[in-house]
């Protein structure tokens, strides 16, 4: 008998349902005045990977010519460096320390509001196709016109890196594997596929929603033949290098678990060799995303927006993947770029913005509002070419405790072994931390570790830790305030219950005395 996962039975139930409403039609083109909506996701995906954010090396010509056409947001970070967390925050709009969603296993509730769910109530037809990481299975009904997580020819459903968990590696977690095969033969371009057959429907006057979120650039760094090899490492630049003075502890704890200190230059530049060929492939992909609305003639009423839910050490520090505890800007930043119908192109936007505005953004252009209290800001002022607010900061949490088991990982096997045995070893390594960014100065607060400060204006790989220096006493001073009013403003958010303060009224019931005999006499007959 197969076992079926709860991940297996969503994505079952999804695509079942996904077949049953294209059969009978139920889906169809757009009318009216809303726009389509789409948020293309990649997973792992810093800002600096892109050409359009000024790399040298990279070819993403896709994500540069939507960027030509819309806004490219320069100074985007998210609210927290793990998947799970991230992606609760971008469709709710609050941070974790009002919602709680910390790790991996406490998902959006249903009786919570979300993007997805609030645009569905406002008329749209609403469709999730990819990994999940952010509905609870009880929320997806409620949220969404239909689903599902198409896997790769070949592979068991929810399995987006085909034998990245199964045995022992063998020696040093650098996350490298061989190049996976075609480039149509993967469960993002199967996403894509889906994303087709909405964007060309035809028999409905309903807008859609459509939230992408594939798996690639995720570690292992692999990748499809034509970009696994895309990039050389000799050619790239120099990394930010390892043992650095004055970072957290789990720079070195990461570095001799995984086995990444006896690795050399050359081996971390691979890494991001490779990663930089996913990143190209999500541009492919994301190119024939927008083939298709040309095609369908979509591209003029429908809103396409790019962003990911955190970034990659690829190879900084000499690290790989990310950390719970991490708050390196490699983490934090991320692409934004958005193009609306009626937008101004060729608008670069320097504020700092924050990556779950994106869901006040989509609930605007969908002529909807939400009902809950939340602190993201819209983004509609510069996609029309407007300022945004230059006085702004951007806030990233981090980290579980150990008084809160509930939100570490599950033990996971292959190359992520490390990782989940690693924070249940030191759980201080992925202690709480929180950071606040302005356009120029980085400050991470620790209570269980070392704090940071960093100068990126004069130091963009926030490689010098200025915590502590008499010449940024008031900067530090200023940003430890900044951090702390934004606690104190945003964490406890109230549900909105609206509870009676009235005694209840009780009426006791008319009933016989218990009667311990009675049981037995009644099952006895």
């Amino acid at each position: 008998m197969t076992s079926l996962s709860r991940r297996n039975l969503m994505g079952a139930a999804g695509a079942a349902m996904f077949s049953q409403l294209f059969a009978r039609g139920a889906w169809g083109q757009s009318g009216g005045s809303r726009p389509n909506l789409i948020l293309f996701y990649p997973d792992e995906m810093r800002a600096d990977a892109l050409a359009c954010y000024g790399n040298p090396v990279t070819r993403t010509p896709n994500f540069d010519r939507l960027a030509r056409s819309g806004t490219l947001f320069r100074n985007a970070h998210v609210q927290y460096p793990v998947c799970a967390a991230s992606r609760c925050s971008l469709l709710t709009g609050l941070p974790t320390s009002a919602t709680g969603h910390r790790g991996f296993s406490y998902l959006i509730q249903p009786n919570e509001p979300n993007m997805l769910g609030m645009l569905r109530q406002a008329g749209y037809d609403t469709f999730f196709f990819g990994k999940n990481d952010v509905l609870s299975p009880e929320a997806f009904a409620t949220s969404l016109t239909g689903w599902a997580d198409p896997p790769a020819p070949g592979a068991a459903p929810g399995d987006h890196a085909p034998g990245a968990r199964r045995g022992a590696t063998g020696g040093p977690v650098t996350m490298l594997l061989p190049a996976t095969g075609d480039r149509r033969a993967t469960s993002d371009y199967g996403i894509i596929q889906r994303a087709r057959e909405i964007i060309s429907r035809k028999e409905s006057d309903r807008p859609f929603c459509l939230f992408l979120p594939i798996f690639q650039p995720h570690p292992p760094y692999r990748a499809p033949e034509g970009f696994h090899d895309m990039y050389k490492a000799a050619d790239l630049p120099p990394l930010i290098p390892p043992g650095l003075k004055d970072k957290p502890a789990f720079h070195d704890a990461i570095r001799r678990k995984y086995g990444l200190d006896q690795v050399d230059d050359a081996v971390l530049r691979q890494v991001r060799a490779v990663y930089y060929g996913q990143v190209s492939y999500a541009d492919w992909l994301l190119g024939e995303l927008m083939e298709a609305l040309e095609k369908a003639g979509r591209d003029k009423d429908t809103a396409l927006f790019v962003s990911s839910d955190h970034g990659d050490y690829a190879g900084d520090y000499g690290l790989v993947e990310k950390w719970h505890g991490g708050l390196e800007s490699c983490l934090t930043h991320v692409p934004l770029i958005g193009r609306v119908p009626g937008g101004t192109p060729g608008v670069v936007a320097q504020d700092m913005v924050e990556a779950f505005d994106i869901m006040p953004t989509f609930l605007s252009l969908g002529g909807a509002s939400a009902a809950h209290t939340h602190f993201a800001r819209s983004l509609m002022p510069q996609l029309h070419g407007q300022p945004g607010d230059p006085d702004r900061a951007a806030f990233t949490e981090a980290g579980i405790n150990i008084y809160e088991p509930q939100a570490f990982d599950t033990p996971s096997g292959g190359v992520y072994r490390a990782k989940s045995e690693l924070a249940a070893e030191q759980p201080v390594l992925v202690g709480r931390a929180a950071s606040v960014r302005t356009r120029r100065y980085t400050f991470i607060s620790r209570p269980q570790g070392l704090s940071e400060l960093y100068d990126r204006q004069a130091d963009p790989g926030e490689t010098r830790n200025l915590f502590g220096a008499r010449s940024v006493a008031k900067v530090q001073g200023d940003m430890e305030q900044r951090l702390l009013n934004w606690y104190i403003n945003t964490t406890g958010v109230p549900l909105d219950t609206r509870n009676s303060r009235d005694v209840p009224n009780f009426t006791a019931p008319q009933a016989p005395r218990p009667d311990s005999a009675a049981a037995a006499r009644v099952l006895d007959l």
